[in-house]
């Protein structure tokens, strides 16, 4: 009876860690590598440099530093970029010329296990915001920003690691959130059920062992968790056409907090070939909200009913 007990407790253990094993294969995002430059940087060589910024637990963060364009002595504001799961800091890029044009610093870094950065054994929605933090904390020390006007953009799990970090900290005037999902939850039961995971068994392990192995819940990190808890205005920039989040996870998130904004686009879950139409908007709510005055006049809206083009915005109010 013993041996037998024990060859069951032993199997089991061995069933689990098989299973651990795969849960951090999955918690690995596939490295997509990027050239040593951007394919269209849209501005000047001398205008940006790569950077290498020591990150958590001695990881290095591979990082691209663009100057603004400004004739001034004044200090700049300045936005970090964090990519999606699975991309890289050249996915961000189109993001660079109209922020630069409009007198913006811009950070663009890869996430641990993504890009040119270093390796871990897994990453997460919480260790990107860790890298989020960092790449904040070594922009604040470059000289020509100005610290106290910085603002973060973020796609998918980056956009939802931006909202995680501003829920916690408040030290930055604003969050443009593009593609963002309303609960990770969620984004789990749709990538099992696509991958026929059968939930409740399995599915509910799989859920149970992930939060254990990031250390929180899905709970504490949801967007419609952290974004009720986010100060500063806050863009949330959503295709219609979004197969991958569907777009009322953006309504969902609209509602759940008086700070943002909703700019309904027409795109899908990538939204790089959809933002160049768009970037006056995000940089008038940018200069809005972090003390810039805007390069256009602009209306306050609360949401896009309307073609995208029509709507626009100030966050003078807030």
């Amino acid at each position: 009876m013993i041996l037998e007990t024990a060859t069951l407790l032993a199997g089991a253990w061995g069933v689990h860690q098989l299973l651990h094993r795969a849960i951090l294969s999955g918690l690995r995002a596939p490295r997509m590598p990027h050239p040593s430059a951007p394919a269209d940087p849209g501005v000047s060589r001398d205008a940006w440099r790569d950077v290498d910024i020591p990150g958590p637990r001695g990881r290095r963060l591979f990082g691209w530093m663009v100057s603004p364009s400004t004739g001034t002595h004044r200090r700049a504001p300045a936005a970090l970029v964090m990519h999606g799961w699975g991309a890289n800091a050249e996915t961000m890029w189109p993001l660079v010329a109209p922020l630069h044009a409009a007198g913006f610093a811009v950070l663009l870094i890869d996430a641990r296990c993504h890009g040119r950065s270093g390796d871990e054994a897994f990453t997460s929605m919480p260790r990107f915001a860790e890298d989020i933090a960092t790449g904040l904390a070594w922009l604040r020390e470059q000289p020509g920003v100005a610290a106290d006007r910085l603002a973060l953009i973020g796609h998918s799990v980056g956009a939802a690691a931006a909202l995680l970090h501003a829920s916690h900290h408040h030290d930055v005037c604003a969050v443009v959130s593009l593609s963002a999902f309303a609960h990770p939850r969620e984004v789990m039961r749709r990538l099992m059920a696509a991958n026929h995971v059968p939930y409740p068994l399995l599915g509910w392990y799989v859920l149970h062992h992930v939060q254990r192995v990031i250390g929180t819940s899905f709970d504490a990190i949801a967007p419609l968790t952290t974004l009720a808890r986010v100060h500063c205005p806050v863009l949330l920039v959503h295709g219609r056409g979004d197969t991958t989040v569907p777009f009322a996870d953006a309504e969902r998130l609209l509602a759940a907090s008086n700070q943002a904004r909703l700019l309904a686009v027409d795109g899908d879950h990538d939204l790089r070939d959809t933002l160049a139409l768009h970037a006056p908007v995000l940089v008038d709510f940018l200069r809005s909200a972090c003390g810039t005055p805007p390069i256009r006049g602009a209306a306050c809206a609360r949401h896009d009913d309307a073609k995208a083009e029509q709507w626009q915005l100030s966050c003078a109010s807030h």
